[in-house]
């Protein structure tokens, strides 16, 4: 059977112990203390019975899972940004090619405007000539 040390829920928890396979199963005093604020309080690793090897073997499991979840939450973090800014380069090449196809028909109808201001130009210029040249005619007439 495996004790546990129930902590309140408002007081934080600091854990020590250590990684390697010493026959000392009791935590050196020097050794910093592990703490996972990141992980919710029903998450956090309960202290082992340090006279249960079993106990010592599943805490240290539980930390190793723990620092694996925090990994995994800063992966995803990142990744969350990344695909933010993916999607706001995407909405941004979106808004480019909207405007693109905007001053494309812009352009075709600006042109198209053009051609018919030159073809009313130069119908424009023709009748200017024919009464230039009526008009002549009616001068060396009279």
């Amino acid at each position: 059977m495996i004790s546990t040390a129930r902590v309140p829920a408002d007081k934080p928890v600091r854990i020590a112990f250590s990684l390697n396979d010493t026959s000392d199963e009791t935590p050196p005093e020097d050794s910093i203390p592990l703490v996972f604020p990141e992980l919710d309080q029903h998450l956090q690793p309960l202290p082992p019975c340090h006279d249960s090897a079993e106990s010592m073997e599943v805490f240290k499991q539980h930390c190793q899972i723990a620092e694996e979840y925090h990994e995994v939450k800063k992966e995803i973090a990142l990744l969350e940004e990344r695909k933010k800014e993916l999607l706001a380069k995407f909405e941004q090449a979106e808004k480019e090619k909207l405007d693109a196809a905007q001053l494309a028909r812009e352009y075709e109808a600006l042109a198209e405007e053009n051609r018919t201001l030159k073809l009313a130009q130069s119908q424009c210029i023709e009748q200017l000539e024919k009464l230039r040249i009526q008009y002549q005619k009616r001068q060396g007439s009279s």
